[in-house]
């Protein structure tokens, strides 16, 4: 293991907390932009989770890899659309995004936990 993705979640959702307490206008604009790019349209939540994660890599954002692995997660996305997900962010930013893809791949593991251990074992 690379790193702990759901304890970096944790963290880091601590520290953003702390942001809203000290730059609450900053924070509440940052969650309206936040709100009104997941809301499902022509785009449903999940989709728009893959996008951030492959966003995350090509950024090179720990913190964005682990919200958005755990939001994948949490919204149905299946280790097969994470793994065309990562090839786009491969395909946009070349070799440091192999890099940040393996580490989103195992963060997405480490959060999907033993859902998908029939694909890893086959």
């Amino acid at each position: 293991m690379v790193k702990d993705w759901p304890q970096m979640a944790r963290d880091m959702s601590g520290a953003v907390r702390d942001l809203r307490g000290g730059a609450p206008e900053v924070m509440k604009g940052f969650s309206a932009i936040a709100r009104a790019a997941l809301e499902a349209k022509a785009l449903d939540t999940k989709t728009k989770e893959l996008i951030a994660l492959a966003i995350g890599v090509a950024t090179r954002c720990d913190a964005c890899v682990a919200f958005h692995a755990q939001a994948a997660v949490q919204q149905g996305a299946s280790r097969e659309e994470v793994m065309e997900t990562l090839g786009m962010a491969i395909y946009m930013g070349a070799g440091p995004s192999v890099m940040y893809a393996a580490m989103a791949t195992e963060a997405f593991d480490q959060f999907a936990g033993d859902r998908f251990a029939e694909d890893k074992a086959g």
